[in-house]
């Protein structure tokens, strides 16, 4: 018996001295364009945040670690929004989260990047959630950096291979956006297009200042007068509702392709009278082919009376609580490393973070404007009447794209 005193000792104190399993908060500061014209989708955003949240906190998505969202107004300025970094960094967060303008998406990676660099252990992880400037899982890619939007060119080569298809198409119109964003979405649409439909003829090409154009119908006269079968555009927001607006109000009656139609305020402003002109490629549709996300639609429009539509928001939450259960940590260097290369089943279908540049691979779904019909258009938006039809579910693999980037990755944490 006296022989064995060392060794229960020995165990007793190891017992003493395990660590304890983690129970740590990852709190997510999202810096968002939270008032001014574009304000109805941040709040959409905010609001997705706290029901994914809240679901994961209950369901212990994380095992041990919470999660918690908090929206700072960065007012889709890239200086604002820098200005808010500097306070959630000096408020202790870790983690942000953006996705209205890739202008401001590409000024706060090159800002986290460098406060990594002179921060070593108290890093910071960018989640961006809809800031679709292909630079940025490219020339401007980082190792602190996620995307998990389809970036402008994969959603561009999804919509023109679609548009390709229609030999009725001869002369299209491209208007956008004058930021990062809208300059990658003419340039991309002019390239894919001359590519798969080389007949096809670009009559005219506007880029207008954001934000800030309260009548589009100089716009839509131009697009009329050209002949335009169908006109491109990246708008969103405001921009997007009022040059829909426009256009109805004109009569036009050229085909819209757009990125960003079901977005809040383009659904009302389109009403019925754009029924089958109005065309939008996205990660994610309510009237997919198995209605999958439902029961988040129903239960979204019943807390916030408003629409679900920013699907890869749980996405985001999904994979950062699983890389902190699968870490055991909420620290930022571990879960950006469990993030790479990353396979989950989302509400789009199988996903993954690719590791060589941090963009999600994910299928895109082409459709179209329609009334609710109760069996192919079961869900309506902004209670109009009028739901997405789906058109094409496109693979991941269709609309993959290649990468440049180039990416330095800190020394992994044992």
């Amino acid at each position: 018996m006296m022989k064995m005193r060392p060794l229960v000792l020995a165990f007793s104190v190891a017992a003493a001295f395990a660590a304890p399993a983690q129970a740590d908060t990852i709190k997510i500061a999202m810096i968002e364009t939270m008032s001014g014209p574009f304000a109805p989708i941040g709040q959409n955003q905010l609001n997705t945040f706290r029901m994914f949240t809240e679901m994961a906190n209950q369901q212990k998505w994380g095992g041990n670690h919470t999660i918690e969202v908090n929206a700072f107004d960065g007012k889709g300025s890239p200086q604002e929004s820098l200005n808010q970094l500097k306070t959630v960094i000096d408020q202790g967060y870790r983690y942000i989260a953006q996705g209205n303008g890739s202008g401001v998406a590409l000024a706060l990676v090159d800002a986290v990047n460098k406060h990594n660099e002179r921060n070593p252990g108290k890093e910071i992880v960018f989640l961006n959630y809809s800031a679709i400037d292909p630079d940025l899982t490219n020339s401007k890619c980082s190792f602190w950096h996620f995307r998990f939007d389809a970036n402008s060119d994969m959603k561009m080569e999804a919509l023109t291979s679609y548009m390709a298809k229609d030999q009725e198409l001869k002369k299209v119109y491209i208007i956008g956006q004058n930021y990062a964003h809208g300059h990658q979405v003419t340039r991309a649409a002019k390239e894919y297009l001359k590519r798969k439909r080389p007949d096809v003829q670009i009559v005219g090409d506007d880029l207008h200042p954001i934000a800030t154009v309260k009548d589009f119908a100089p716009y839509v006269a131009k697009i009329k007068a050209s002949g335009a079968d169908a006109v491109i555009t990246g708008n969103w927001g405001a921009d997007l509702a009022l040059l829909v607006k426009a256009a109805k109000d004109a009569g036009l009656t050229a085909k819209f392709y757009t990125y960003y139609a079901g977005t809040s305020g383009v659904p009302t402003a389109m009403g019925g009278a754009t029924a089958g002109m109005v065309k939008q490629v996205a990660y994610w549709i309510p009237n997919n082919e198995t209605f999958a996300g439902k029961e988040i639609v129903e239960a979204f429009k019943k807390k916030y009376n408003d629409d679900f539509y920013v699907q890869d928001i749980y996405t985001v939450v999904q994979m950062v609580t699983k890389a902190a259960k699968d870490t055991n940590s909420a620290d930022p260097v571990k879960v950006a490393f469990a993030l790479e290369g990353m396979k989950v089943k989302a509400i789009n279908g199988e996903v993954e973070m690719r590791a060589v540049d941090h963009q999600l691979q994910q299928p895109l779904y082409i459709s179209t404007w329609a009334k609710v019909d109760g069996k192919k258009v079961k869900y309506d938006q902004e209670n109009t009447g009028y739901g997405w039809s789906m058109d094409q579910k496109i693979e991941s693999y269709v609309a993959t794209q290649p990468t440049s980037c180039q990416m330095k990755r800190p020394a992994r944490p044992s």
